[in-house]
């Protein structure tokens, strides 16, 4: 069982340009806004305020970057959660989400560190045309270093029916809570294990 023993938020950035150096190994975190991307990324570190939820979905447009420590069987293993910006929400001028939109697509395909995309969707919604996007884009831009984790959150919303259909529809994605917790330790060791390549 895999275990994130320390979080730490780095700093935030509002292009690749003023990013971080590429020096360790990243989890890309995305989602389209109010999916509970700050939920998730809190729950996943076990830290109550680590990442911060914005009043105005699509409001923030900064990536951010933590420094993350897991332990598997006493052995102690650095990585960089990068919290990409929600999308699909923002209610700004098509001028200015054109350019933010460019500066993020310019940042997943060109960043050489990331090792992992995570993909957050509603399991209250699918089937979204936006997701179908983020799904191509990331299909079409992953090299071979690199994985895609689909994680559907808010899943204590729906009945046994409609959870039995989002797994036979999405059998690789992973089903979490944030508000119940539950699915986040499946979810710590798929991601230690699509990172490092080693089970826990």
């Amino acid at each position: 069982m895999a275990r994130i023993i320390n979080a730490e938020f780095i700093t935030s950035a509002p292009s690749i340009k003023l990013a971080l150096p590429a020096d360790m190994s990243e989890i890309a975190v995305m989602g389209r806004s109010n999916v509970g991307k700050s939920s998730f990324i809190n729950s996943l570190t076990n830290r109550k305020n680590l990442a911060k939820s914005s009043s105005t979905p699509g409001k923030t447009r900064l990536i951010n970057f933590f420094d993350i420590q897991f332990v598997c069987e006493e052995e102690r293993m650095m990585a960089r959660l990068v919290d990409l910006p929600g999308f699909g929400y923002a209610r700004v001028s098509k001028t200015e989400k054109k350019a933010w939109q460019k500066s993020l697509t310019e940042f997943i395909a060109e960043r050489s560190s990331i090792r992992l995309f995570v993909h957050l969707l509603d399991a209250r919604h699918p089937n979204m045309p936006i997701d179908q996007d983020v799904r191509n884009y990331l299909q079409s831009i992953k090299r071979g270093d690199q994985e895609i984790l689909e994680i559907f959150t808010k899943a204590d919303k729906l009945n046994q029916k409609q959870l039995g259909a989002l797994k036979r529809d999405y059998p690789g994605a992973l089903n979490i809570s944030n508000l119940k917790k539950s699915g986040i330790q499946k979810a710590t060791d798929q991601i230690f294990e699509l990172l490092f390549f080693k089970k826990c």
